[in-house]
């Protein structure tokens, strides 16, 4: 996790926490830094203007002053659980840690009777979701992404060979239930598939990309969409989104 998201989750955190607080080693094991490392952040935190409030002694903790949250937000029940079934289906797509802190944070600024009604809903809603990625996988995968930096991952093919391969990331592609980086892998010089559930390690580099955009990745079928919404027609013919796989 970059250290910017880092600090977004942190204050969502303390904020959360209420008037409790949360210790610097809960903080610590939480987002798998040291104590050290957490007292920067909060210290960075306060300085950019965040109410954060310390307390010492036994029981003490951190937390942000009353006030530091969204403000009031509209949304019916249903609406609350689409949300939540939504990021609880997917929890190895892209960003999907962003994803459950945004719907938290909603959550937590709901009137109260819609926030009680939200939750009896949301009981009845159940998700069989596949195990994530590691979470070090998922962030140096999202960094690299949104950075457009070389990422060098260690992977697994299909039939079993290992390989490690400096790749271009160009984009995220979910198809048939599984999730796939889609980029230009140096190793090979051409545009790969690799399933990101094969992926066993990654690290992102300090090389930008070389320029390589979606259009290349050829054109998507007709029921393949950004997540924005809009399609944007590729003019290419190269394997579209529905029948690609990872390549050697």
């Amino acid at each position: 996790m970059k250290r910017a998201e880092r600090l977004h989750a942190l204050s969502e955190m303390l904020r959360r926490s209420g008037t409790r607080g949360c210790s610097a080693e809960r903080l610590a094991r939480e987002f798998g830094v040291s104590v050290r490392t957490v007292k920067r952040d909060l210290a960075a935190l306060e300085s950019s203007g965040a109410p954060v409030w310390s307390r010492p002694g036994p029981g003490g903790g951190y937390g942000l002053a009353p006030g530091a949250s969204l403000p009031p937000v509209s949304l019916s029940p249903a609406q609350a659980v689409a949300l939540m079934a939504a990021v609880s289906a997917a929890p190895d797509a892209p960003y999907a840690d962003l994803a459950a802190a945004g719907v938290r944070k909603v959550l937590d600024v709901l009137d109260p009777r819609t926030r009680a009604r939200a939750d009896e809903l949301a009981g009845r809603v159940w998700v069989d979701a596949i195990p994530s990625p590691s979470r070090a996988i998922r962030s140096a995968l999202e960094e690299a992404m949104a950075e457009q930096r070389v990422v060098r991952i260690r992977y697994t093919a299909g039939d079993g060979t290992t390989t490690t391969r400096d790749v271009e990331p160009v984009l995220f592609a979910s198809t048939n239930g599984r999730w796939y980086l889609v980029g230009w892998c140096r190793l090979r010089d051409a545009m790969r598939w690799f399933t990101v559930s094969r992926i066993e390690r990654a690290s992102v580099t300090r090389t930008a990309c070389g320029g390589h955009t979606v259009h290349e990745v050829g054109e998507p079928p007709a029921n393949a969409r950004p997540v924005h919404g809009r399609v944007e027609r590729a003019t290419r013919t190269t394997a579209p989104v529905g029948t690609a796989r990872p390549g050697p």
